[in-house]
């Protein structure tokens, strides 16, 4: 979408100069007409591709909005209302997106409009979850009690998270350091076992000749070698971006064995946990289903469901569904048909999660317990040859002379 500079008449008789995002002039105007403005002049800010990266600096963390929802339930909770509450942690913020963003949202709120609405103009800031969440609880009365239920959302989300991220950290720095160390052998090392061999001036083993062949060669070429790597890594993700490119990535990730597993429960957790909270905000069933399939982050599994949630528009019952797309194992939907049924689906869905989470930690705990010795022994290996295939003159040299 594109940005538009508008200057506007609000019903107090100010003039108003903002931007907005949207599809084109046409729309925006008609939408900020229906929200009581009077549109005098819409232009089309320049530089668009300048202004874009503005804008995402505008995307707030899952931590920073944690601390906000917080102070607002404890002041929503204590009787202010809304504006002065916004106020209040006006006060407690210093420049940064967060705060610029709330300045606008409290002039919005303060000239009529709803705070769910308020929120939705800012989509990098609060997600459509949160603002849905909010309209929901404005809508029942009990708006601190949906704000509780997002709080308790993002904790769990995040804590998944780290536990996920956490257990692929120590790998990957193993990864790394027995790829330079090996780069560094074969950039450094070989290259100056055989000079000294070539000023010996003797004959070489033939291993000996293909490793120091090899690393004359990557050690002549590394700044090209480096270079393609990276022209092929940005042209891949490039290319990963596209429709097509992503749906062949998503679908390779969760064909994986054992880490495409991982992945698709981690995807499944996340769901499942996403529409518990949904449902308890009292979004109905289909329009919570079409919020929550945003949260897999998976283009193939985002299809499955979408099928799946055409079902369930249809009168199919949820756990049908879901199992007529091959969606979740055996135990989960049997988990959910009786949450279904008994009228219990909520409470339900977040024992599902659960139950995904600590077979996730389990599987994590299993890879990242075998992946360890695993690297370990494969560089061990590698540099044993080298160091080898090196020294395989000197042994030569050694029973010459006995």
């Amino acid at each position: 979408m594109a940005l538009y500079t508008c200057k506007l008449g609000s019903t107090e008789g100010r003039i108003i100069i903002k931007e907005f995002e949207a599809a084109n002039p046409e729309i925006l105007q008609v939408s900020l007409e229906d929200q009581g403005f009077f549109v005098f002049e819409i232009k089309r800010k320049p530089f668009q591709f300048l202004w874009d990266k503005g804008k995402k600096r505008q995307k707030v963390d899952n931590k920073t909005l944690l601390t906000f929802n917080q102070e607002l339930l404890v002041l929503i909770k204590a009787g202010l209302p809304i504006i002065q509450a916004l106020d209040t942690i006006l006060e407690r913020y210093e420049r940064g997106a967060l705060s610029d963003i709330l300045k606008e949202v409290r002039e919005n709120v303060k000239g009529g409009m709803a705070l769910s609405d308020a929120l939705e103009k800012y989509p990098k800031a609060f997600p459509h979850l949160y603002v849905a969440s909010v309209r929901a609880g404005e809508r029942t009365g009990d708006l601190p009690l949906t704000i509780r239920r997002y709080i308790a959302f993002l904790k769990r989300v995040e804590d998944v998270r780290k536990r996920f991220v956490s257990a692929l950290v120590y790998p990957s720095i193993l990864v790394t350091v027995a790829s330079v160390a090996i780069v560094f052998l074969l950039v450094y090392v070989v290259p100056t076992f055989s000079q000294v061999y070539a000023d010996a001036g003797s004959q070489l083993p033939l291993p000996t000749r293909i490793l120091i062949a090899f690393s004359t060669t990557l050690k002549h070429y590394f700044p090209f070698l480096i270079a393609l790597v990276a022209g092929v890594w940005m042209a891949l993700r490039r290319w990963a971006a596209t429709e097509r490119g992503r749906y062949f990535t998503d679908d390779l990730i969760i064909r994986l064995p054992f880490v495409g597993e991982v992945f698709s429960k981690f995807a499944v957790t996340s769901f499942t946990r996403t529409l518990a909270t949904v449902i308890g905000s009292g979004i109905p069933i289909v329009e919570s289903l079409k919020m929550s399939v945003g949260t897999l982050n998976n283009v193939v599994l985002e299809r499955r469901l979408l099928q799946a949630v055409v079902k369930v528009e249809e009168g199919m019952s949820l756990s049908n569904a879901i199992e007529s797309v091959k969606f979740m194992p055996p135990l989960a939907l049997r988990m959910l048909g009786v949450g279904e049924s008994t009228g219990s689906l909520e409470e339900m869905l977040n024992d599902i999660s659960e139950y995904f989470e600590a077979d996730i930690d389990a599987r994590l705990h299993l890879l990242t317990t075998a992946i360890e010795p695993a690297i370990m022994v494969i560089m061990g290996l590698v540099v044993g040859v080298i160091i080898v295939t090196m020294y395989l003159p000197v042994f030569k040299i050694a029973g010459t002379v006995g």
